[in-house]
């Protein structure tokens, strides 16, 4: 059997900020992230393996500091008295996947009926650059420079202008696309644009869509969740040629004061990166129609949610499952 991602269902917040956000010297916002997630499973479980993309990336934007894992029971691999790192996991229980993020494996050939995953840690973050449609290449031009033929050197823009899974190319997220990338418009001008117009489009509705629906059904639909709003938002951009990949991360759980609270916090969150050559990857948020900016905190990236889905696994026995997931990222109190 294989278990529900952990995504969508939420436990009750344990907690929220109190203490406004504050720069440190360094001009970062430090931001205490809590992830936990919880199976309680209907039989018991006699065998299990399982992936956690929990280990939140250092970025040039993003420091992060003093992530731990716990999980309960704890794993084989935990009682088999290898050493651990700082983070409490066993040497040789971390990997890298293709996108450069960090992920852990685990184990349980006990038999148990509940598991607990806890992530803790803190990221220190800068301010982005605020996107700029005026230093931006035609988007035609960029997406004829990203177009894949043989003997090309394969760059990391161009693995991401590919089809993928849940964000593949689509003659109906071409055409939403095209309303928003108009004739001549730069790619960070068309990519601003296309933020809006799924964020005005579509309806954030829980529990309107799974862990499982594609770019197109959401498109058909109208409706659903930030990796919906997410996977849209990519697999229009791919239709036309261009590079876009899929963030995974948190929200801030209480805002500045005067600033509105964001769609998706308290619960995992999904965004998008846009290839521009002049700017990078540009950070755009479809879910609020903001650009990410200090309230969202990086876990990882990658083509589309399926590459980091936060903890999946299979299991034998077990019954259904359905995940319950609580996140709080609340400032870090400034001494």
């Amino acid at each position: 059997m294989t278990i529900p991602d952990a995504a969508n269902e939420a436990l009750p917040n344990p907690g929220t900020a109190t203490t406004p956000v504050a720069p440190e010297s360094d001009g970062r916002i430090w931001l205490k992230v809590r992830h936990d997630t919880a199976y309680d499973y209907d039989a018991p479980v006699e065998l299990a393996h399982h992936m956690a993309h929990l280990a939140p990336r250092d970025t040039a934007l993003q420091q992060v500091r003093g992530w731990r894992l716990v999980v309960d029971p704890p794993p084989d691999e935990w009682l088999q008295g290898r050493p651990t790192d700082a983070s409490g996991v066993p040497e040789g229980q971390r990997s890298v996947d293709s996108w450069g993020n960090t992920r852990v494996a685990f184990s349980h050939a006990r038999v148990h009926e509940r598991l607990q995953v806890h992530s803790t840690f803190e990221a220190g973050l800068l301010p982005q650059p605020e996107p700029d449609p005026a230093n931006s290449p035609p988007w035609e031009e960029v997406a004829q420079a990203l177009r894949y033929h043989a003997g090309a050197v394969r760059s990391e823009a161009v693995e991401f202008s590919l089809p993928s899974a849940y964000a593949p190319r689509d003659a109906g997220l071409s055409a939403l696309g095209h309303e928003a990338f108009t004739p001549g418009a730069s790619v960070v001008a068309g990519a601003l644009a296309l933020m809006q117009l799924i964020h005005e489009r579509f309806t954030y509705e829980p529990n309107a869509t799974s862990v499982a629906t594609r770019a197109p059904e959401a498109l058909a639909e109208l409706r659903g969740v930030c990796q919906d709003f997410a996977h849209v938002m990519i697999g229009a951009c791919r239709s036309l040629g261009l590079a876009a990949r899929y963030v995974s991360g948190y929200l801030l759980t209480k805002p500045a004061p005067g600033q509105p609270k964001l769609v998706g916090a308290d619960a995992s969150h999904a965004w998008v990166q846009v290839w521009c050559p002049t700017q990078g990857w540009v950070a755009l948020d479809p879910t609020n129609a903001v650009p990410a900016g200090t309230d969202h905190v990086t876990l990882a990236w990658g083509r589309d949610y399926a590459d980091v889905a936060p903890l999946r696994g299979v299991i034998r026995g077990g019954g259904k499952a359905q995940p319950m997931v609580g996140v709080t990222v609340e400032p870090v109190a400034q001494g």
